[in-house]
């Protein structure tokens, strides 16, 4: 461990239990949640703690600096500083975004199809100037090209405020709406927008209707949720006939749709909430496509008439290899999009009922799926499409010719040779026979025979997959000699919707052994051996970070965990916080079911630090964060300094004017991803 003068902070203990079911809990650092939440924080006993741990942070990382300045010069000199996505036609115009050399935020650009100058349209550098933390949401241009819509958060409580442009005369309107937290979706007469807005618990549960040059007073509320564990959005079709009011929690949702140039007239019910049954949807001639899982959990497509939309029609029958992730709507063909065997699928349809065509990758693992097309009648389909070892390419598939055309392929500037790096999908079989997949990169030559260093990755909530896609980071572990794996564990949905259901509720320790069982299986192959294996997780992930260390202390030789989701015990039982009744089909509910009670409490990774060696962690926060509230990781800090029986090194780094997501800008976020690299090349022994 590096010398410091500042002695690790000892959180102060104050009694506090609570009983649920028969069973008291005690909570002594209950204290460091502030009163008045989600009032601004202001209680000094807590800002206190929080900055002691920061002063402790600073110190205990002051020596490696010099490290850390070093990896972030080599992420940075791998990222095209000017860069700028590829133009794609909307209308009239051609739009895409850019950087400037050495900026931090995006710019936004349009020019006309015909010819003429480049016309900036949103700035997002002087937006941002001043400011501690900066995001922009929202952004949308009105049917007639004459206005933007844009929402911006400034401080990382994703509330977001939301303001319209005049590009015409580059002006703004005087229409400001606070508490946005949707798209912005314009009427067909470019007259106003829909939005949804934030109650006082950070939930969106209206959906409003704002006439531009009005009183946000006076806006139309065209729909609100009563149920407080459903949230609200708004979208649009692709042939941007109709309006998208939706919601729904993480297993059941519900769609309504009005006219574009008729935002009052009565909304259209497509399908009742049916709780379990999933559904979106789309619009082609009248007709209804449908992508829903009411019949299996791979999903499939049916059609309705508009005007019977409750006549569901079987269009794609559901497949037990093929997992239909959704589908894009065009004039003349549509898209469906799914994995088979965990890989990412794209294929054409036509509505006369010629055969489908299935467009070929040419690797083994990759990542590749369809880019921003925004207009309804089009020739060629903008994709995208990268692996582990091949940067991020933007396609423009011609139909006709059955043609892949690149536009554009990431440029390192720094140099890159796809040669020096291999990559494999691997199977390791967990302890109740599931096979799991594993996605692992490793420089050319990484022996295999356990003396390795490994980087393990994984997230496993909310069916949310994780790609095995490129990082320009990732390659300063693996030029210090390094392998990176990403586990593709249950409750994503990886390898289909019933992945994800057998990682959640009452199966969500699946998503920890998993974890457990592919890092052993990963020791047993001779890529790796037990403490030489750094860990990374975030939020649900962050998660999964205190469980395995609490149940798998000695396998891992650095943890991070970024705003981790920790305290769930607590957290599922306060039904005031932001999030906690849309999370119940998740994790469960507690309050009214003892064994989901017994359940989480079990696993709860706060709830059972043990007096144990721990290994190295390194922990943040965000004292904004909606999401994962900061005392979450503060409190899991303190209980773990006051119980662990080690002396390896714990940090706590609380961004005091961010939110989940830690710093804005793509400097300064990268600047706190090179901290957590110097760290765990710290812990690994490769610092030098």
């Amino acid at each position: 461990m590096t010398e410091t003068s500042v002695p690790p902070p000892v959180a102060a203990t104050r009694p506090h239990s609570f009983t649920h079911h028969g069973i008291t809990v005690e909570d002594p650092w209950a204290w460091l949640r502030a009163p008045g939440y989600p009032a601004p924080v202001e209680d000094r006993d807590v800002l206190d703690y929080l900055e002691t741990e920061n002063a402790y942070f600073e110190s205990v990382m002051a020596p490696l600096k010099p490290l850390a300045e070093t990896l972030f010069t080599e992420m940075r000199g791998r990222i095209k500083e000017d860069d700028a996505t590829v133009p794609q036609k909307d209308g009239n115009w051609l739009y895409w975004s850019d950087f400037e050399q050495g900026g931090e935020y995006r710019r936004w650009w349009r020019k006309p199809v015909g010819g003429g100058e480049d016309q900036l349209i949103l700035d997002e550098p002087k937006l941002a100037e001043g400011k501690e933390y900066f995001r922009l949401g929202a952004l949308s241009i009105s049917p007639d090209g004459k206005l933007l819509a844009y929402a911006i958060d400034d401080n990382g409580s994703e509330r977001f405020v939301a303001r319209v442009k005049d590009l015409e005369t580059g002006e703004l309107l005087p229409d400001t709406i606070p508490g946005t937290l949707s798209e912005l979706i314009w009427t067909a007469d470019s007259k106003g927008f829909l939005y949804a807005l934030v109650n006082e618990h950070w939930r969106t549960d209206r959906i409003r209707w704002h006439k531009l040059g009005e009183p946000v007073e006076s806006d139309v509320e065209l729909y609100h949720e009563a149920d407080d564990g459903y949230r609200v959005g708004v979208g649009e079709t692709q042939s941007r006939r109709y309006l998208i009011l939706s919601t729904g929690d993480h297993v059941t949702s519900e769609i309504r749709l009005v006219p574009a140039d008729n935002p009052a007239a009565d909304p259209i019910l497509v399908a009742p909430r049916q709780t379990g049954r999933e559904y979106d949807v789309e619009e082609h001639d009248d007709t209804l496509f449908i992508h829903t899982n009411d019949t299996h959990t791979n999903w499939r497509l049916v059609t309705a008439p508009i005007a019977n939309p409750t006549e569901w029609t079987e269009l794609i029958a559901p497949s037990d290899h093929f997992y239909m992730t959704g589908i894009d709507i065009f004039a003349d063909f549509f898209v469906v999009e799914g994995r088979e065997d965990g890989l990412d699928q794209v294929e054409l349809h036509w509505y006369d009922g010629r055969p489908p065509r299935r467009l070929q990758f040419p690797e083994a693992s990759y990542v590749a799926g369809v880019g921003d097309n925004p207009e309804y009648a089009i020739q060629t389909l903008r994709l995208g499409y990268e692996s582990m070892v091949t940067p991020g390419t933007v396609f423009d598939y011609h139909i006709a010719e059955d043609r892949l055309e690149t536009l554009k392929v990431q440029e390192i500037p720094s140099g890159y040779d796809a040669s020096k790096y291999a990559t494999e999908r691997l199977k390791i079989t967990a302890r109740d026979g599931t096979e799991v997949p594993v996605s692992i990169v490793y420089p050319a030559g990484f022996p295999k025979d356990g003396s390795g260093k490994l980087y393990l990755y994984a997230y496993g909530a909310y069916g949310h997959a994780i790609p095995p896609g490129f990082s320009t980071s990732r390659m300063s572990f693996l030029d210090r000699g390094m392998a990176f794996a990403i586990a593709h564990i249950r409750g994503g949905d990886d390898l289909g919707q019933q992945w994800y259901l057998d990682g959640k509720l009452e199966k969500r320790t699946n998503t920890f052994t998993d974890f457990v069982d592919v890092a052993k299986g990963l020791i047993d192959l001779g890529f790796t051996s037990a403490g030489n294996i750094a860990i990374a997780g975030r939020s649900a992930g962050g998660e999964l970070m205190g469980a395995v260390v609490n149940s798998d202390p000695e396998l891992w030789g650095a943890v991070i965990a970024d705003v981790p989701f920790v305290d769930v015990l607590n957290t599922m039982l306060d039904e005031t916080l932001p999030l906690t009744p849309g999370e119940w089909p998740e994790w469960g509910n507690p309050i009214e079911d003892k064994a989901a009670f017994e359940l989480i409490r079990s696993y709860s990774p706060y709830d059972n630090v043990e007096a144990q060696d721990y290994p190295p962690l390194f922990i943040s926060g965000g004292l904004n964060d909606p999401r994962v509230t900061y005392w979450e990781p503060a409190k899991w800090a303190a209980r773990l300094r006051a119980t662990k029986t080690d002396d390896n090194v714990l940090l706590l780094k609380t961004n005091m004017g961010a939110g989940h997501g830690g710093k804005s800008g793509r400097w300064e976020s990268l600047r706190e991803a090179a901290d957590e690299m110097a760290f765990v090349l710290w812990q690994l022994g490769l610092a030098d």
